[in-house]
C-alpha cells in the first residue's frame, strides 16, 4: 500500500481545486442510506503509509462498538512501533531478500493485538508531536530507518550482534513514542496485554477473504503481495460469494476491513469510486479514441467526473480479476473500512467507506464506492467469521 501517501496529498489539494469549481455538476449522485453500521471518528494518517494500521484499528473499534457499545480510540503508533520492529527482524533474517517499507496488511494489527496488546491513543505521544509536526510525517523517519535496516541485512560480517535492535528501537521510539509497559485508563491500571483482553473481542473470530483462480476455491493461501509479509492465510472464494460475504456482513451489522486498489481513474478525490468502462465513457463524454488518448489524465478525470453517477461501469468477472492481478493492474494500494450501503437517485448501490485522510472530499472523509468497483478492485478483506453466510462457512469448514 505504498501509493497512499501521494494519494493523501492529492486529496488535500483536490479539496481546494474542487471548491474553486463553481459549475454545478447535474450528474452528481444524491445518496440515500440503506444500511449504516456504527463507526468511530475519522482519523488522518497524513504523510505516512499506515492505511493498514488506521483502517484495521478502525475496524476493531467498530467491532468493539457493536459488541459492547463502548467507544475506543486505539493507538496506531503502538501498532506501528511493534510492527516495524518485527518487519525489520524478518528482513535481517532473510539477509535483505524481502522488503522493508511503511506498508502492511490488516493482519498486522491483529497480530499485534494477539501478541503485544494495545493501548489507547492518549497513552502515547500524539502523532507527529515528537518532531514538531501536527500529524504523521514519515519522510525523515523512514529516510533513517530504511538504510539502517538495509545496512544490517546486507552486512558482510559472519556474525552480527543484537545491538542493532537497540539502535532501531531508539529510532522507533524517537519518532513514534515508546510503547508503555503500564498505563491508566478510566481510573484503572492496565498493561497493553490486559487492555487488549478487556476489549471484549475474540481474536480467533477474524478471517480474511480473497478471490483468485491461481489457487483452489474454498482453500486458504497467503496473498502474494509484498506488504503481506507475515504471510497470513486468506480464504479463497468465487467473486460472487466474496461479494455475498460483504453484503451479508453489512446487513448483519458488521463492518469490513478492506484492502485494494485505489489507483484507478474511477477512484476520485471527491469521495466517489466507479469501475469505469472507458470505451463507453469516451463516447458519452463526446470523445473518440484518438482524442481520448491525447488527453492528460487530469483532463480525462474531469470529463469522467462530469458524467457523475451516469458514468458507465464494467461488469467485474473472475477472469478479469485474475488478469488484472497477474499483469500488475490490480495492486495493493490502500486500506479502508466498509461500514454501510447507500443508493443514488438512479437506484445504483454503493458501499459507504470510511477513509483515513481526515475530512477530505465532498463527504468529509467518507467515500461512496460502487459494488462493481469493490468487486473489481478488492485485494482481500478482514471480516468476523460470524458475518459470513452459513452455507459459505460450511464450504470453508469454519
Amino acid at each position: 500500500m505504498k501509493k497512499i501517501m501521494a494519494f493523501a496529498l492529492l486529496a488535500v489539494m483536490a479539496t481546494g481545486v474542487h471548491a474553486q469549481d463553481k459549475k454545478e455538476n447535474k450528474n452528481k449522485p444524491v445518496f440515500t442510506t440503506v444500511k449504516e453500521n456504527k463507526i468511530t471518528s475519522i482519523k488522518d494518517q497524513n504523510r505516512s503509509g499506515t492505511c493498514w494500521d488506521y483502517s484495521t484499528l478502525s475496524y476493531f473499534e467498530a467491532e468493539i462498538l457493536k459488541k459492547t457499545g463502548k467507544t475506543y480510540d486505539l493507538c496506531e503508533s503502538f501498532v506501528a512501533n511493534k510492527t516495524y520492529m518485527d518487519r525489520a527482524i524478518q528482513v535481517v533474517r532473510l539477509h535483505g531478500d524481502c522488503q522493508f517499507s511503511q506498508g502492511g496488511s490488516c493482519y498486522d494489527p491483529l497480530f499485534c493485538l494477539q501478541n503485544y496488546g494495545i493501548c489507547p491513543e492518549d497513552a502515547m505521544p500524539f502523532p507527529g508531536s515528537l518532531y514538531g509536526d501536527s500529524l504523521n510525517n514519515f519522510n525523515e523517519f523512514f529516510s533513517l530507518m530504511e538504510p539502517y535496516v538495509a545496512a544490517i541485512a546486507k552486512n558482510k560480517a559472519s556474525k552480527i550482534s543484537g545491538q542493532w535492535k537497540v539502535g532501531l528501537q531508539g529510532i522507533l521510539d524517537a519518532y513514534l513514542g515508546a510503547c508503555p509497559e503500564k498505563f491508566t485508563y478510566q481510573g484503572k491500571e492496565y498493561t497493553p496485554k490486559s487492555f487488549a483482553a478487556s476489549l471484549g473481542l475474540n481474536f480467533d473470530d477474524y478471517v480474511t477473504i480473497t478471490s483468485y483462480t491461481h489457487h483452489p476455491f474454498y482453500t486458504a493461501f497467503a496473498v502474494e503481495v509484498q506488504d503481506n509479509w507475515r504471510n497470513p492465510q486468506s480464504w479463497n472464494l468465487p467473486i460472487d460469494e466474496m461479494m455475498r460475504v460483504i453484503d451479508n456482513a453489512i446487513n448483519e451489522g458488521y463492518c469490513i476491513a478492506w484492502g485494494g486498489d485505489v489507483s484507478e481513474e474511477g477512484f476520485t478525490r471527491q469521495g466517489l469510486a466507479y469501475a469505469i468502462d472507458n470505451k463507453k465513457a469516451q463516447s458519452l463524454a463526446g470523445s473518440d479514441m484518438a482524442r481520448w488518448l491525447k488527453l492528460s489524465r487530469t483532463e480525462r478525470t474531469n470529463m469522467l467526473d462530469s458524467l457523475g453517477c451516469k458514468v458507465p461501469e464494467i461488469v467485474p468477472t473472475q477472469q478479469r480479476r485474475q488478469e488484472r492481478y497477474d499483469n500488475w493492474e490490480l495492486t495493493d494500494d490502500h486500506g479502508m473500512l466498509i461500514y454501510g450501503l447507500a443508493k443514488d437517485q438512479n437506484g445504483k448501490e454503493y458501499y459507504m467507506v470510511k477513509n483515513s485522510w481526515g475530512e477530505a472530499g465532498d463527504y468529509k472523509g467518507i467515500w461512496y464506492m460502487t459494488k462493481a468497483f469493490i468487486a473489481d478492485n478488492t485485494m482481500d478483506f478482514m471480516v468476523n467469521k460470524n458475518a459470513i453466510p452459513k452455507d459459505i462457512r460450511k464450504k470453508l469448514g469454519i
